[in-house]
């Protein structure tokens, strides 16, 4: 009896460690944001360049092709939260939080908001896209040198999404401003 006690603490044991192991935080680190108005709040997993190509045609061996849905970030899709009916570009959108997905493209990119939470990258986009709420198209700006980490930065009339040598402007504005 004792031998059997021993050996199940030490599965245990091992078994804790093994999860512990697990916990590890993730390579790309999530970041929340948030307007200076506090109306915008983007929650995103933030990759690094590492020496890769970030943006490029298909074919090549970039890391998000253009034309191609991407999550916008790391990991879990980001997400967005507007705390009161805004402008997104030219749409109206309703307070609440979305799913931000980016179709990036040499000279523009789109910008998509989905009602659909929760999405673990854009594996799933194509059953989801019936659940889009707005989408914008934005131009592309060439950065002078390349920007490490994916970096998006809401204002209280833009959000920002600047990685690599792309950057981009979605105008967003409180509904009445």
């Amino acid at each position: 009896m004792k031998n059997l006690i021993a050996v199940f603490s030490l599965l245990f044991a091992l078994v804790s460690l093994a999860q512990a192991q697990d916990k590890k935080p993730p390579v790309s680190p999530k970041l929340t944001v948030e307007s200076p108005d506090k109306n915008i709040k983007i929650v995103y997993g933030q990759p690094s360049k590492k020496g890769r190509v970030i943006f490029g045609p298909e074919g090549s061996a970039s890391l998000e092709k253009y034309g191609k849905v991407w999550r916008t970030g790391a990991n879990e899709a980001t997400e967005i939260t507007f705390k009161s009916d805004v402008m997104f570009g030219d749409k109206m959108v309703k307070a609440g939080t979305y799913t931000l997905f980016t179709i990036p493209g040499e000279k523009e990119w789109s910008v998509l908001l989905n009602s659909t939470l929760g999405q673990w990258g854009a594996y799933d986009y194509e059953k989801i896209k019936g659940n889009d709420v707005a989408m914008i198209k934005v131009p592309v700006s060439m950065a002078k040198t390349p920007i490490e980490k994916l970096t998006i930065t809401p204002s209280n009339s833009s959000i920002a999404i600047a990685w690599d040598n792309m950057t981009i402007s979605v105008p967003v504005m409180k509904h009445g401003s």
